[in-house]
């Protein structure tokens, strides 16, 4: 008895222990679900929609562009993409494989943005596709899983080619631009601006993505629709383009291209009085539909392997010998410093009597003052202008007209010329700066640099009595409803620093230059007052670049052009003529709507 006894008291007491511990287990759950339910219980949730809860994004359509008349430029129309979406499961590469050969995209570029991609937004693999993709992936869904089709905005270039370097293109972000856009909102597959206003002003046009909060079952499938965000469009730009002005100066420059032989060139419009940029051209060009929608290999080579640089916006990026057109800033500086009257005559005997240096055609025009020089564009007259100065006040006066460094203009990868020829000489070439290097500077020729928006600058300064305004492409950013957001006030960067009746001798000349001298010809019979100045610059590549600046009206400028030819030969036969057909369509369009 004894013994059961203590066998019982034995099992009574594992038992206890063994109720103890499971009611210890049971408290520690119960306080474990009442932790996870209470302090953790918003957490968790938000856990479990997002496994049932998807946001599906909606693009904003970028904001539009018009020109100073309200007229479109750039705008957007409806189109497809074809994106990857892996709501409870990833995409299995059977799906992957059919969708690399439906779209011509390689396995290894969709699997590259699936590896990168890190959020719950669609997986944009390419846009603008045609409807008969569409048609197929909708027809083949279940062979297609995780394969959506996005209605989105697809930027639309109405002009096409025609102010391609101004406004230009859209792509999609690419690896090292999302890795510094990351902290500003950008995510993969966005579309941004590359180039041209679309790149500069990409934060105001771009707007706000919208969305749908959409409920999906276990198999991935969208269930209902809980919520929806419409996307916010950008803000809209108005240009200081005018697109008849823009449209004609583009028919110009082609019509004397092809006329000439010759194959690139550029031209720039503006109005000297305030900066506003009319037309902008650069030849050849490229057009940036192309981008909007995924260029492909073969349009991509045609436009990397032409030998002209379609890509390059000439107006601001090209940097070429001003040529004759130079010799605005020599005589201004002449002038200026007193290094010459406008009435002294100096003798041009064919060629320079401290080093032989002549006319490019070999002329002898005996004396000339400094009316008749600049009209005929004496070469000799100006080779002593430049002896008198010296190379530092020469590049002075250069810089006081804003050369050698950028204008400002809004748009990127603008080229700064080059004004500081001896010092630039002296870091290249560890040489001095000669006495015949300072005449070629006093030419336009040697180491001297100018982009065609930096020529119409100078030759807007002497238009607008010595002020320089910064160069500007946009008027106005406003909403899609014409509230304004901001406006662009010109912006005075500059003034000669010379008495007016200089600057009244130097417009004179160059009155003289389309009434007696080198453009008299090109501007015989033209029913409007204007002032000008040709230019051929040396090209040690080929045949000489061919330049014109003017502007008019002569006594109440509104409209300043640059335009060189690149192996155009002389300027009167290759950029004057584009140059009256420019000045031809601006007086049209001030006839029927008044001054820019």
């Amino acid at each position: 008895m004894i013994e059961i006894n203590e066998k019982d008291d034995e099992f009574r007491g594992r038992l206890t222990a063994l109720q103890v511990l499971i009611v210890l287990v049971i408290a520690i759950l119960i306080a474990r679900v009442a932790y996870l339910q209470i302090y953790d219980g918003e957490y968790y949730a938000r856990l479990a929609d997002g496994n049932r809860i998807r946001i599906i994004p909606t693009i904003a359509p970028r904001g539009t562009f018009f020109d100073r008349n309200g007229q479109l430029l750039v705008t957007n129309r409806p189109g497809f993409a074809v994106s990857l979406l892996p709501l409870t499961e990833p995409i299995s590469p059977e799906v992957i494989e059919r969708v690399s050969k439906l779209l011509n995209v390689p396995i290894e570029e969709i699997q590259h943005k699936i590896d990168i991609h890190y959020s719950f937004d669609p997986i944009r693999i390419k846009t603008d596709v045609t409807p008969d993709i569409v048609t197929i992936i909708e027809e083949q869904k279940y062979d297609y899983r995780g394969v959506v089709i996005e209605v989105q905005p697809i930027r639309n270039y109405i002009l096409k080619q025609e102010g391609a370097h101004t406004f230009g293109y859209v792509s999609e972000i690419s690896d090292a631009e999302l890795e510094a856009k990351k902290d500003e909102g950008y995510k993969s597959g966005d579309i941004v601006g590359k180039f041209g206003l679309e790149r500069v002003y990409d934060k105001e046009i771009r707007g706000v993505n919208g969305g749908e909060q959409v409920e999906v079952d276990v198999a991935g499938k969208p269930v209902q629709i809980l919520g929806k965000k419409e996307p916010t469009p950008g803000y809209d730009l108005i240009l200081t383009i005018d697109k008849d002005l823009q449209e004609a100066a583009e028919k110009a420059v082609d019509e004397i291209l092809k006329e000439i032989g010759a194959n690139a060139a550029a031209a720039v419009v503006l109005n000297p009085q305030n900066g506003e940029v009319l037309a902008m051209v650069s030849r050849p060009a490229f057009d940036p539909n192309l981008f909007a929608h995924g260029i492909s290999t073969r349009d991509w080579n045609a436009i990397n392997t032409n030998p002209y640089h379609p890509m390059d916006n000439k107006t601001i990026t090209g940097e070429y010998p001003p040529g004759s057109t130079f010799k605005i800033v020599t005589g201004t500086a002449a002038l200026a410093s007193g290094k010459v009257t406008a009435d002294e005559q100096i003798y041009d005997g064919g060629t320079h009597w401290l080093i032989p240096k002549g006319n490019a055609g070999g002329e002898v025009l005996g004396w000339l003052n400094f009316h008749e020089a600049l009209a005929h564009s004496d070469n000799v007259y100006f080779y002593e202008l430049g002896n008198r100065l010296g190379a530092d006040e020469l590049e002075r006066y250069a810089r006081m007209f804003g050369l050698g460094k950028e204008t400002g203009i809004d748009l990127p990868y603008e080229s700064p010329g080059l004004a500081d020829w001896k010092e630039y000489k002296w870091d290249v070439y560890g040489d001095e700066f000669y006495l015949s290097e300072i005449m070629d500077a006093a030419i336009g020729q040697g180491f001297n640099l100018v982009t065609p928006l930096q020529a119409a600058m100078v030759n807007g300064e002497i238009a607008a009595n010595g002020k320089r305004f910064k160069p500007h492409l946009v008027k106005r950013i406003v909403t899609q409803d014409g509230d304004l957001i901001r406006e662009f006030e010109p912006e005075l960067v500059g003034e000669l620093d010379v008495e007016p009746y200089i600057i009244k001798l130097v417009q004179d000349g160059l009155h003289e230059v389309t009434i007696t001298g080198t453009a008299a010809r090109n501007f015989a019979g033209f029913p409007y007052e204007i002032a000008g100045k040709t230019g051929t610059a040396e090209n040690s590549q080929g045949r000489d670049h061919g330049w014109f600046v003017g502007y008019a009206p002569f006594n109440n400028p509104c409209v300043s052009v640059a335009v060189i030819v690149e192996q155009g030969g002389f300027g009167a036969s290759s950029a004057v003529p584009i140059g009256r057909k420019i000045l031809e369509a601006a007086f049209d369009i001030m006839n029927k709507r008044g001054p820019f």
